[in-house]
C-alpha cells in the first residue's frame, strides 16, 4: 500500500473512532419509594444513569458498589443509617464520593459528616443544591 492511501483511510476512520462519554451512574440508597422514584426521575432528566437501593444492606448485599461515580444516602433509614452505610462503605475500600440527605441534621451529624468530607443536602431540595453537590462530586471522582 501506497503511504498516502493509508493516511486517507486513517483519516476516514478517525471521526468514527472517537469515544462516547459515559454518563455519570449515581447510586441512590433511600427506604422511601416515592423519594427514589422521585430523585431517580429527576436525575436522568439531567442526563445521569441512576441505580436505586431500599437500604444499605440491600446495597450491600448487591455487592458491585464501586461501579459509580456518587452515592446519594438518606440518613434515617431503619437497620443502618446512612453515615454508617458510609462508614461501611469506606471499610470495604470505597473511594466513591457520598452525599447525604437529611431534613434538620443534629450539629453533631454535621460535625460527622464534616469529618469525613461527607457533604450534607438538606431535604426538601431547595433550587439545583443536590443536582450541583452530585456534578461536583462526579468531577472528583
Amino acid at each position: 500500500m501506497r503511504p498516502g492511501r493509508l493516511a486517507v483511510i486513517f483519516l476516514v476512520m478517525a471521526p468514527q473512532s472517537q469515544l462516547i462519554a459515559k454518563p455519570p451512574v449515581i447510586v441512590v440508597v433511600d427506604d422511601d419509594v416515592a423519594v427514589c422514584n422521585s430523585l431517580k426521575f429527576s436525575l436522568e432528566l439531567e442526563g445521569f444513569t441512576v441505580r436505586t437501593f431500599r437500604s444499605g444492606a440491600e446495597l450491600l448485599r448487591a455487592g458491585n458498589f464501586c461501579d459509580c461515580d456518587c452515592f446519594v444516602v438518606d440518613q434515617r433509614m431503619p437497620g443502618m443509617s446512612g453515615m454508617d452505610l458510609i462508614a461501611r462503605l469506606r471499610e470495604h475500600k470505597v473511594k466513591t464520593p457520598a452525599i447525604l440527605i437529611i431534613s434538620l441534621p443534629s450539629d453533631a451529624l454535621s460535625v460527622r459528616a464534616a469529618t469525613v468530607a461527607v457533604p450534607i443536602v438538606e431535604k426538601p431540595f431547595l433550587s439545583n443544591a443536590l443536582i450541583d453537590r452530585i456534578r461536583e462530586a462526579c468531577q472528583q471522582a
